[in-house]
């Protein structure tokens, strides 16, 4: 890669090509990936979106936001402390996320019901937290549906003393086309800048809403979602739609 290609236009132009990339490879991935989100809202059920690190950027992508679906939940390491209990020291380990047990906590903290789905983020799909979660969940009966990076998951070595990653787990996985380590633009020196995996990430959730969308409309049902909070009626509207899963979903600022 040429030194000209790091840059603005670079990226712009690599990544893009990327993304018009996805929207055709993973067109079957993602009509699988909206079935299961279809069935899940169809049935009461709940999406249980889960990541660390950056991840927790698709995470939010995915629950809570304006356009987004309403019944979904965001779990988060930081539970430990919201709703656990624990000291907020405890978040300051930064092998917090490779420990044993942190995921089932957490899945406890959340109390999910049989009918819920569990989205899982991961770009590397190796941590222990990551795939402790998927196997906890599919040990419950939840269906699982990864994000991650095929590319990275087959280029490390697994974490998780089971031997397995999230892409080994999942019943449905997206991968996200980011490279190994996730940065795009090779530095001439060595190294690499600018990560993909938040851009396509965004994009396999949104293309799965809008495809979970319309099977529920062919199945003559609203698909239940947010407006945004700032136009009028907004807020309202939303605690209307939040109601029917009282207890179940949880907004936090954090």
């Amino acid at each position: 890669m040429s030194v000209e290609s790091v840059s603005a236009q670079g990226f712009a132009r690599e990544s893009l090509a990327v993304l018009q990339h996805i929207t055709e490879s993973a067109r079957e991935d993602v009509a699988r990936a909206a079935e299961l989100i279809a069935r899940c809202v169809s049935s009461d059920g709940v999406i249980q979106a889960f990541g660390t690190g950056h991840s927790q950027a698709i995470v939010l992508e995915l629950a809570g936001r304006a356009g987004g679906l309403v019944p979904t939940n965001r779990l988060s390491i930081a539970d430990l402390v919201l709703y656990g209990g624990d000291d907020p020291s405890v978040l300051d380990d930064p092998l917090l996320e490779r420990r044993a047990g942190v995921a089932a906590r957490l899945y406890e903290l959340a109390a999910p019901q049989a009918e819920d789905l569990f989205v899982i983020i991961s770009n590397s799909g190796v941590n222990n937290v990551i795939v402790e979660m998927a196997l906890h969940a599919k040990a419950r009966g939840h269906r699982v549906l990864a994000i991650t990076s095929l590319t990275h998951t087959r280029a490390v070595p697994a974490g998780h003393p089971s031997g397995g990653k999230l892409a080994d787990l999942a019943d449905v996985v997206l991968d996200n086309a980011a490279p190994r380590g996730d940065a795009l633009l090779e530095l001439p020196d060595g190294g690499a800048v600018s990560a993909l995996s938040t851009l396509t990430g965004v994009m396999l959730v949104q293309m799965a809403v809008a495809e979970a969308s319309s099977l529920l409309i062919a199945a003559g049902k609203r698909p239940p979602v947010y407006v945004s909070a700032n136009v009028p009626g907004g807020f309202e509207g939303n605690l209307e739609l939040e109601k029917r899963y009282a207890g179940r979903i949880r907004r936090t600022a954090s």
